[in-house]
């Protein structure tokens, strides 16, 4: 198979996982968007699937400075709790007030209208070290 069919199949498998080629990812199935020095952060489809379906989601982190890999929150499914990692350092500056009243919302649109937190962006070098939709693809088995 050629190089070009590869990355075409790849890619097509992406797009069936649901994984953004725009967006960053964690090892601990966390998404980032970046728009100029802030960043927007949600759990990935993988993992909405994996919770199952999601009941509350507990975030009290509000202006206040999370390190990377720090805990700034959790998920509640029916069956279990999950802890929400910060992929990156910076301050919490907006939490998704929509998921309050619809945490379903991080099921139906998990890397849309189901973002949970509004980051500043303190180290922008710590980006790099986060994976790209492919490298999080073969993480969890794309």
């Amino acid at each position: 198979m050629s190089h070009s069919l590869i990355h075409s199949f790849t890619h097509s498998l992406i797009d069936q996982m649901n994984l953004p080629a725009t967006l960053h990812y964690t090892k601990d199935h966390e998404w980032i968007r970046v728009e100029g020095d802030v960043a927007y952060v949600g759990i990935t489809d993988h993992a909405q699937k994996e919770l199952g379906d999601i009941v509350y989601v507990d975030i009290d982190t509000l202006d206040k400075d999370v390190a990377q890999h720090a805990v700034f929150g959790t998920v509640e499914a029916v069956k279990t709790v999950s802890d929400l990692f910060s992929p990156i350092t910076g301050t919490v500056l907006e939490i998704n007030s929509q998921l309050a009243d619809a945490p379903e919302t991080v099921n139906s649109d998990p890397y849309g209208d189901g973002w949970m937190v509004k980051i500043s962006i303190t180290k922008p070098e710590e980006l790099k070290e986060l994976l790209t939709a492919e490298a999080y693809g073969e993480l969890v088995g794309a």
